[in-house]
């Protein structure tokens, strides 16, 4: 059976009042923390928050830009519930800051079809086919992967020294108790949820948290793509075309890292989770970018520390899902491409015609994968289409791009199936 919206938020909201129950103290007073449950999860308030009622604080607080040090910025100004919560504009890096003008040093990712990412992992095993074969990293959220929840995703923008800036969690708990909807979050935590700070500060997260597990906003299964898996679509010749292009191991060889099929009646999130170094050109319009031996090196850091030491994983960013993609304006970490099409043409060319797309020194030599460090050039991913060498054929022909990029803007969200209303 296909997995159905109504499923899913039927799932969503069980796991959430699950959340809720373990978040409050039992009849006796104590707080119920089964073991194994995260010290977050066991915070005891007052009153047993409802989904429904962390859903519209959550909300509240996403398009609050009173939480921002510079009063500009909220989570949904860089999250654009307009643009599929992706980036509103084609700039490679957003700004914020104490200030508001404070360049970031990556694009800004999609936060719909997250809600199955998984906790991070060096070791990733499948559960299907060959499970001893260990897939290295996978899981986590940020382009790095060094969230391993929501609620600690929507932490890290609020004291990022480049986007909200907050210099601790009372700082953002005494914004909360002042904001118009205080009350609200009174309501729904308890009347004296503001006492505790910290607890009131789990209570923000755990909102935010709840927020972006909501089915209509951040995961409607709503595409093209998807009414065609439920039999209420047909794709077009050219679209069918792009689908076999991307499943094709021999051409596009997309499904790798990013699964098309359904899975145990579930559709597919275009994302298997893991890391991989594409080697994508550096982006000199970032402006961290014009320090010479400034390297975003994903996995290994900058602003992921506890694997710097894993020099393996130097150049890995997350596999992100493509869902949406074709609405989006900047591409890869570092919003280099601008271009869908050129993206797919990208991943042809990269090691056939590579002076298409890197520098030249002043040799004349081509700076292939120019923003790694040469020692961390051989982290970067060599399986089809990745296999060629200059002056070999492409793995996809033009024809095949142009495929490609129309079976991708099936996966964008609020096709209608015709016969079928709201």
């Amino acid at each position: 059976m296909l997995t159905t919206e109504r499923s899913i938020g039927a799932s969503t909201g069980r796991a959430l009042i699950a959340a809720a129950t373990l978040i409050c103290a039992n009849a006796s007073g104590n707080p119920v923390a089964p073991k194994g449950t995260t010290p977050f999860y066991g915070a005891p308030f007052e009153k047993i928050p409802t989904p429904a009622a962390m859903t519209a604080v959550g909300r509240a607080l996403f398009f609050d830009k009173s939480l921002s040090a510079s009063g500009s910025l909220a989570c949904a100004s860089c999250h654009d519930p307009a643009h599929f919560y992706g980036p509103p504009n084609d700039l490679a890096v957003q700004r914020g800051g104490m200030d508001g003008r404070q360049f970031g040093v990556r694009s800004v990712p999609s936060l719909r079809y997250t809600q199955g990412i998984p906790p991070f992992t060096e070791h990733y095993f499948e559960d299907e086919g060959d499970d001893s074969i260990d897939q290295g990293p996978a899981g986590g959220r940020t382009w790095d992967g060094r969230a391993q929840s929501t609620h600690e995703q929507a932490q890290l923008p609020l004291f990022s020294p480049f986007e909200m800036a907050n210099r601790s969690p009372e700082e953002v708990v005494a914004k909360v108790q002042s904001a118009p909807y205080a009350a609200q979050f009174r309501q729904a935590f308890g009347e004296s949820v503001f006492k505790d700070k910290s607890l009131a500060f789990k209570g923000i997260l755990l909102s935010l948290e709840t927020f972006q597990q909501d089915p209509a906003d951040f995961y409607p299964y709503s595409s093209k793509y998807d009414a065609y898996l439920r039999h209420q679509a047909t794709l077009t010749p050219e679209e069918a075309r792009g689908l076999a292009a991307f499943n094709d191991v021999k051409k596009g060889n997309c499904a790798r890292c990013h699964p098309s099929a359904m899975r145990h009646g579930a559709f597919p999130q275009f994302t298997d989770f893991g890391f991989v170094a594409v080697g994508a050109p550096r982006n000199r319009a970032i402006p961290a970018n014009a320090g010479k031996d400034y390297y975003d090196l994903g996995l290994c850091g900058p602003l992921r520390t506890d694997l710097k030491a894993s020099t393996q994983y130097c150049g890995m960013f997350r596999s992100p899902s493509l869902r949406n993609v074709a609405t989006r304006r900047v591409f890869f970490h570092n919003g280099v491409f601008h271009r869908l099409d050129d993206v797919v043409r990208f991943y042809a060319e990269r090691d056939t015609q590579p002076q298409k797309w890197f520098p030249r020194a002043a040799d004349g030599s081509v700076l292939k994968f120019d923003d790694l460090p040469e020692k961390f050039r051989g982290n970067v991913d060599v399986e089809p289409p990745f296999d060629r060498q200059p002056g070999d054929k492409p793995a996809l022909g033009e024809q095949d791009v142009r495929d490609i990029v129309a079976f991708l803007k099936t996966l964008t969200d609020g096709f209608q199936p015709k016969g079928i209303s709201n």
